[in-house]
């Protein structure tokens, strides 16, 4: 063989060797430090883009495990209050069925009863007016929540807390007097006034409800009538106003504002429509016993549809902690180091660095025997 000593081909591929060695080495122990097979974009690429997007999936599952917490919470406050309402309307019945019994009772005694209902329906409307969730009401009539229970924008449960009460209609009369020109109905609902066009109120009944049926100015659903002893009625079908609206004053058709129906949702006495109850009077005992039960079954209704759902919440919670135990053992396999075969790894590599720097070595004492040549 050719003896040189400019160039030392033994000792580059040893040191080549060495290098490649001693890089896989240093690899291995950064894995079995950090528990990672992928510390960097260069360990995996592929592997690294599949395991980012398992870890926003994961976070996302996470978070909506508590979103549907949240829901749980958010029925179990509106549930626990409406069981404290309903025993309430058992005990108000439980009243009425005492008031009930005529033959045993004094007028004193009734009139204690009715107290006692009196006070138990302020509760009702307290319990409806203060019960909230993180500021929000549950027990008005109108709460309707989202919860996100996915990692994706669809992935979403709504829980409403429905109304009890039914749309209130209000009627009113006006009895307007003959010979009286150019006179304007004014109707005052809830603090808003309302005048028609004004009209000519004479002493023919049937020609003034016509005029008011044909005042396409003025859009206040009402109609206009004449009752049996020859009197205009003018009689508004809902609360619904679409024409002008104007300040009180003019002139306003005498008459009174009658509601029927006039709960106001939720789960107030009013909304549950036993705010009237009054057993002192003749037979109200058993008109409250009518309201009361109508109640009760309305509010029964409501804690079965709060049951349902959150009976669901946690069908979703349990589902959603399965997905992400899944999901996170999936994303495991990727970037996780198997430690048994990367210690195996790296002791070969530790081995394979010692021997290069052994033979890198004695490479390097190959040039010392061409020096016996020249001897």
């Amino acid at each position: 063989m050719g003896m040189r000593i400019n160039t030392n081909t033994a000792a580059m591929n040893a040191y080549r060797n060495l290098s490649v060695n001693d890089s896989a080495m240093n690899k291995s122990l950064e894995k079995l430090s950090s528990g990672f097979r992928i510390n960097r974009a260069a360990d995996d690429a592929a592997g690294l883009a599949i395991s980012e997007g398992m870890k926003s999936q994961i976070g996302g599952l996470k978070v909506a495990v508590r979103n549907t917490q949240d829901g749980v919470s958010v029925v179990q406050t509106a549930e626990g209050a409406l069981a404290t309402s309903q025993g309430i309307l058992q005990r108000m019945r439980d009243l009425s069925v005492q008031a009930a019994n005529d033959g045993g009772l004094s007028t004193e005694a009734k009139k204690n009863i009715q107290s006692e209902i009196t006070q138990l329906n302020s509760e009702l409307t307290r319990i409806a007016d203060t019960t909230t969730f993180n500021g929000k009401k549950l027990l008005d009539g109108a709460y309707s929540g989202t919860f996100q229970v996915g990692a994706n924008a669809t992935e979403v449960i709504t829980a409403s807390v429905k109304s009890t009460g039914a749309s209130g209609s209000v009627s009113t009369w006006a009895n307007g007097a003959a010979a009286t020109t150019a006179a304007a109905a004014t109707f005052t609902q809830g603090g808003v006034t309302v005048t028609t066009a004004a009209l000519t109120v004479s002493s023919d009944a049937n020609a003034i409800a016509t005029q008011l049926n044909n005042d396409a100015a003025f859009k206040l659903s009402y109609t206009a009538t004449v009752n049996q002893t020859g009197g205009l009625e003018v009689r508004a079908k809902d609360s619904s106003v679409t024409g002008a609206i104007t300040a009180g004053g003019g002139i306003n058709a005498a008459g009174t504002n009658t509601a029927a129906a006039a709960a106001t949702g939720g789960f107030s006495a009013t909304a549950l429509g036993v705010n009237s109850i009054d057993v002192t009077a003749a037979g109200g005992a058993n008109a409250a016993l009518v309201a009361l039960d109508k109640a009760i079954s309305a509010v029964s209704t409501s804690r079965a549809d709060l049951g349902a759902i959150q009976n669901r919440f946690e069908q979703t919670t349990a589902n959603l902690n399965i997905a992400v135990e899944n999901l996170t053992a999936s994303r495991s396999r990727i970037v996780d180091v198997d430690m048994a075969s990367e210690m195996t790894e790296f002791s070969k590599n530790q081995i394979l660095v010692q021997a290069g720097t052994s033979m890198l070595a004695q490479a390097n004492q190959s040039a010392q025997s061409v020096l016996k040549l020249l001897q």
